[in-house]
């Protein structure tokens, strides 16, 4: 199991010259938990700080009042619990699937790695996609499971996982679970790529269209994209997540959309093709 040991030297006060050496082993796999975690909030943290941006909302702050069925308080405890959940299904995955050899295998190349997260990257695309759409066929599911989610009619980041643990388990924790043995990666690669699709998640829920956001100039599948989706009218469009489009173009749930300038100030993002 490859590990990050933290080796503090503490100095005997009987005798100076010898130190007393602590190590404390932090797995990859237990990194990979719990980093993504704090990078959730730390990042949907920075958008609370940046304040309202009323210029670049894509929804006012009275329809957010006014749409948004759950408080604030609600969405954070909500999303705790999930993250509780996917905290213990993760920790009693690696106690069963984790080695205890002590050998450190080797990163692999940087090329690799970053075909690993391609193929990461299309994993969760597919599997999410599919998972998704189907969470919205499917009458039970989405009465139960999905609607939890779209209470959130004007999206906000800090609300990005704001799930049923049912869906959180389906979605993100089998779907992580496949991007990681199937692309091959390492537990340390994994954090990162975990903690990028935490970022890029975050990003799409947090109903800004901010200027020079790179996550917009490489990725189609934005907030704005994701926006129309969660809309009254959108349920049927865009289920692609978190990353690409490609499934809902080739499928026929692809919504294209104008960004508008409202008069009010910020954007509102309007369906192109007529709604079924």
């Amino acid at each position: 199991m490859e590990s990050i040991k933290f080796n503090p030297t503490v100095t005997n006060s009987s005798s100076s010259s010898t130190p007393i050496v602590m190590a404390f082993p932090v797995s990859d796999e237990l990194l990979g938990t719990f980093v993504p975690i704090a990078v959730y909030w730390i990042y949907s943290g920075i958008y609370v700080m940046l304040g309202d941006l009323n210029h670049y909302r894509l929804h006012t702050k009275a329809e957010e009042e006014t749409k948004n069925v759950v408080s604030k308080g609600t969405v954070v405890k909500g999303v705790l619990v999930q993250q509780a959940f996917q905290i213990a299904v993760s920790l009693l995955l690696f106690t069963f699937m984790s080695g205890d050899s002590g050998v450190v295998l080797p990163q692999p190349s940087l090329p690799v790695i970053i075909l690993q997260f391609v193929v990461a990257m299309v994993v969760v695309d597919t599997w999410q996609y599919f998972m998704h759409r189907f969470m919205h066929i499917n009458k039970f599911l989405y009465k139960h499971i999905h609607s939890k989610h779209h209470s959130l009619v004007v999206p906000y980041a800090f609300g990005a996982l704001y799930n049923h643990p049912l869906e959180g388990l389906i979605l993100d924790t089998i779907g992580g679970a496949l991007s990681f043995l199937i692309s091959g990666m390492s537990p340390r690669t994994a954090i990162f790529f975990f903690s990028f699709a935490t970022i890029k998640t975050v990003d799409d829920h947090c109903g800004l269209w901010l200027p020079g956001n790179l996550l917009h100039v490489f990725f189609n599948n934005n907030s704005a994209y994701h926006d129309i989706h969660h809309q009254l009218y959108g349920t049927k469009y865009n289920f692609s997540q978190p990353f690409f489009i490609t499934w809902d173009k080739i499928l026929g749930t692809h919504m294209p959309y104008s960004l508008e300038k409202r008069k009010e100030g910020g954007f509102e993002a309007r369906p192109i093709k007529k709604i079924d």
